[in-house]
């Protein structure tokens, strides 16, 4: 069996007897000589290269991404029986640290902070004494009621770190219940608790039931003062809505790591807006774990049993 890796993060699973591993660059086509691959793991592979490798790779039998979202690996065209898996869990860690750290910016305005040592302003209105307690204001963890919409394994290694610094914590997802420790509600329940929410922080996967799910209707629902912070995609959100929002002063700001374009152009209204916080599809980028999760699922597809995180077959 030929297992072909991409150069673009170090990778060096531990394989079982007889299987070939081909490095390849995801940013050129692939060599020659590798067309008989059976296995294939991409990170960072352009669409163009990964149609190439769907048209060129006719033995293939699994795909594995290490990414979290796999719609672009699903749009390449590979045959129909090629089982294809995510990086789903790989990227945990990173990006719930990424996203306390834009929910602490978000609280303690490190963006407005930014902006004023750029023109070298003193910003005395966010330092010295300050209220313990600011109603109508997001200025703290302490208290705070955050909703985490798309409850998954990124949502319940944030929770703990929100937890820890205060805040109360509830998932939302299609099934309510309990997970983690943590009560998750149903989208359904969403419009009787957008009211009462400080931070909303959105990790929603793209796709066609998700496609603008926080909308214009749903954004009024928030309080004033609250923010959102998206790290999951950017289809779920409104982006007009959103900006809408934020200039009438019907929201605090948002903290956005995704866009509907990336990178997000220059002349993006989004750039201008003193409350949203910009951040370069930065919240994951590190795959950790990805030398087990290859071996474990390649031992898996030569022994016949059940692949992780399959998301077509």
């Amino acid at each position: 069996m030929k297992l072909l890796l991409p150069t673009s993060t170090p990778l060096a699973p531990a394989v079982p007897d007889g299987v070939e591993v081909v490095h390849y660059r995801p940013d050129e086509p692939l060599p020659a000589g590798v067309e008989d691959a059976e296995a294939l793991v991409v990170w960072a592979n352009p669409d163009a290269q990964l149609r190439d490798c769907a048209r060129r790779l006719r033995s293939l039998r699994w795909v594995q991404s290490l990414a979290a979202g796999t719609e672009q690996v699903l749009a390449a065209g590979f045959a129909p029986g090629v089982v294809i898996t995510s990086g789903r869990s790989l990227h945990d860690q990173p990006v719930a640290e990424h996203t306390l750290a834009l929910v602490l910016a978000a609280a303690r305005r490190l963006h407005r902070l930014t902006r004023a040592q750029i023109g070298h302003r003193w910003a005395g209105e966010l330092g010295g004494v300050q209220p313990v307690h600011e109603p109508g204001a997001f200025r703290t963890l302490r208290d705070a009621e955050v909703l985490i919409w798309g409850f998954g394994s990124i949502g319940t290694t944030l929770a703990p770190h929100l937890t820890a610094l205060g805040a109360r914590v509830t998932g939302v997802a299609r099934t309510p219940g309990v997970r983690g420790g943590y009560p998750v509600i149903g989208v359904e329940d969403l419009p009787a608790r957008l009211p009462g929410t400080d931070v909303l922080i959105m990790i929603l996967p793209a796709g066609p039931e998700t496609r603008h799910a926080l909308d214009a209707e749903r954004l009024a629902l928030l309080p004033p003062h609250a923010w959102l912070v998206n790290v999951g995609r950017s289809g779920p959100v409104d982006t007009d809505a959103l900006l809408a929002a934020v200039r009438a002063g019907r929201l605090g700001g948002a903290a956005l790591d995704v866009f509907d374009t990336e990178p997000l152009p220059a002349d993006s209204p989004l750039w201008d807006e003193p409350d949203i916080i910009i951040s370069p599809h930065a919240a994951g980028g590190r795959p950790l774990g990805a030398d087990e999760l290859i071996a474990a699922n390649l031992r898996a597809l030569m022994a016949g049993e059940p692949l992780r995180n399959v998301v077509s077959t």
